[in-house]
């Protein structure tokens, strides 16, 4: 079976946009506000359990002591706010692509195999962290960028992923996702794509069952310190220490192989 395309996630997956990003945002907006919360790292990992940036602040605000009514109008004046922290850090380039990522970007356009986004996340501040983090001249490689305007339900439900695909002018077996939450693998495999799933620090304790290889990182400094960091690879392909683009078409084979 051919690769003929990749599509990625993007929070998480092609830049650490929830450490460097959505938390420091969420953070200022506080401080903004003269709300005496601030979200660290290990804190921010638990919120993130809680669906939805203005949801989140809301819950949050109500075990804070907040009347239920107070914390849903506080919350929803300081998710605009944040929305405009985060666009602020987005074009200040404050945010770092995953490892391995420009470099995986670089091989995948050598190799001639279509690229695309299909992501829960804004259209504006989407194009803008593409352009920053990867430059305007990649950024026109992505053949789809499907975000949050483009469908009416978000992940786990497969509709980003099927825009994607039929933009992008190629059949789900030919295909690969590369995601890095439990909520994201279960979109591209409803979607028919074979899944690589890049764990990152927020979303190693989720549930990978029926993800077609499952990696800590690309091998390009994150991970384990062995290279990719193999965590599970149910059809037994043999990955790159520096996974590249080899390892993607094996697994579009295996996987396509699986399933017939």
């Amino acid at each position: 079976m051919t690769l003929e395309a990749v599509v990625f996630d993007v929070d998480g997956t092609l830049a650490d946009t929830e450490r460097h990003g959505h938390r420091v945002a969420f953070n200022q907006a506080f401080a903004e506000a003269n709300l005496p919360y601030e979200w660290d790292a290990e804190s921010y990992g638990v919120l993130l359990e809680l669906p939805g940036g203005e949801g989140r602040i809301a819950r949050y605000l109500a075990a804070q002591g907040h009347e239920a009514g107070a914390a849903a109008s506080m919350a929803r004046a300081l998710h605009r706010r944040k929305q405009d922290h985060f666009l602020a850090l987005v074009r200040a380039g404050a945010i770092p692509p995953r490892p391995g990522m420009l470099r995986l970007i670089d091989e995948l356009n050598a190799a001639g195999v279509r690229l695309g986004v299909a992501t829960t996340g804004g259209r504006v501040w989407v194009i803008e962290l593409l352009r920053t983090v990867f430059g305007p001249v990649r950024t026109r490689t992505f053949g789809a960028v499907v975000t949050s305007e483009d469908v009416d339900v978000h992940k786990p439900d497969p509709a980003a992923y099927r825009i994607a695909l039929e933009r992008l002018d190629c059949p789900a077996d030919h295909a690969v996702a590369v995601e890095d939450s439990a909520v994201g693998l279960r979109a591209a495999k409803a979607a028919g794509l074979a899944c690589l799933a890049v764990r990152n620090s927020y979303t190693r304790h989720h549930d990978f069952t029926g993800a077609d290889l499952v990696v800590d990182g690309l091998g390009d400094g994150e991970g384990n310190g062995e290279g990719a960091g193999v965590v599970a690879n149910p059809h037994g392909i043999i990955v790159e220490p520096v996974l590249g683009v080899e390892t993607l078409r094996r697994l579009v084979s295996a996987t396509a192989a699986a399933a017939a």
